[in-house]
């Protein structure tokens, strides 16, 4: 990766991006990182190169991975996913509710066994 340039203008879209799906303002996510309001708008705008610790705090407080601020990608913040999630149940009847938590708990325990220590890398 050595010899790229970090694009401002396109980590602070996706910062607004992530910041809208949580419902936050400016002044929020701002307030929570511990920044000016002003601040924040630069970063988002890409008017502003951000600091190591600020963008790392903007990640951790959006709940996503930092490439996923860096870099083009197509994952989805757990925040993001675990709302999908929930949209799915609320969909549900009762009766439907029990039958994909158990789905879900079955699936874990296949998951959390093939993902056990020995077989990992």
């Amino acid at each position: 990766m050595g010899g790229e340039i970090l694009d401002y203008y396109k980590i602070g879209q996706r910062i607004r991006k992530f910041r809208k799906a949580y419902n936050l303002s400016q002044e929020q996510l701002a307030e929570k990182v511990g920044i000016s309001t002003t601040h924040m708008s630069h970063i988002e705008t890409g008017n502003t190169k951000l600091s190591l610790p600020v963008f790392v705090e903007i990640a951790k407080v959006l709940c996503v991975q930092t490439d996923e601020l860096l870099y083009d990608i197509p994952q989805k913040s757990k925040m993001l996913i675990k709302g999908e999630i929930e949209e799915i149940f609320n969909s549900c009847s009762v009766q439907d509710m029990y039958i994909l938590k158990d789905l879900l708990k079955a699936v874990k325990v296949s998951l959390d066994k093939y993902h056990e220590p020995s077989l990992k890398e």
